[in-house]
């Protein structure tokens, strides 16, 4: 009898930086280091999260709150595996996140986002509608600020306020 797939949405450790690498090299996502992933495991475990379907990661969030922000948390990353798009997971993931005890204080969240990346914005309004709050998006980083001019402009998605 086939084993029925577990999916746990849990605090990533620093054993799941490679494999939270590899799936952000497998997709459209910005390229970063192995060692970024790693960091983020270890010091910002609390604002971020995995997915993991029978103990492999196929889906996960970096965020951090920052120290001029204490009421944000700032996304950096979502990564979800080809195999579970489409699914809600990655809402899942966020709503999960904003629920954790870290993130108590939290009223908004927010990322940037390229105009390119319908997924994103789709997520963020998403997370805004099922928090009964608004969206707002507005400039950030200007392609100017990018020295490779292979990088397009990023905007500020901003959800909020979130009840706590």
């Amino acid at each position: 009898m086939a084993q029925t797939p577990v999916l746990t949405l849990e605090k990533p450790t620093v054993e799941d930086g490679a494999s939270m690498w590899q799936l952000a090299e497998t997709s459209t996502l910005d390229s970063n280091s192995v060692y970024k992933y790693i960091m983020m495991c270890e010091y910002f475990d609390e604002t971020c999260i995995v997915a993991r379907e029978n103990d492999e990661v196929v889906g996960f969030i970096t965020g951090f709150i920052p120290p001029k922000q204490a009421d944000t948390l700032f996304i950096w990353q979502v990564g979800v595996a080809e195999s579970q798009r489409g699914k809600g997971l990655a809402l899942d993931l966020l709503e999960r996140l904003i629920e954790r005890d870290a993130c108590k204080n939290v009223r908004y969240v927010e990322a940037t986002v390229t105009p390119s990346n319908k997924a994103s914005q789709s997520l963020f309004k998403k997370l805004a509608r099922s928090q009964g709050t608004e969206c707002n998006v507005f400039d950030c980083f200007g392609e100017e600020l990018f020295p490779d001019d292979q990088h397009e402009e990023e905007k500020t998605f901003r959800i909020g306020p979130i009840k706590g």
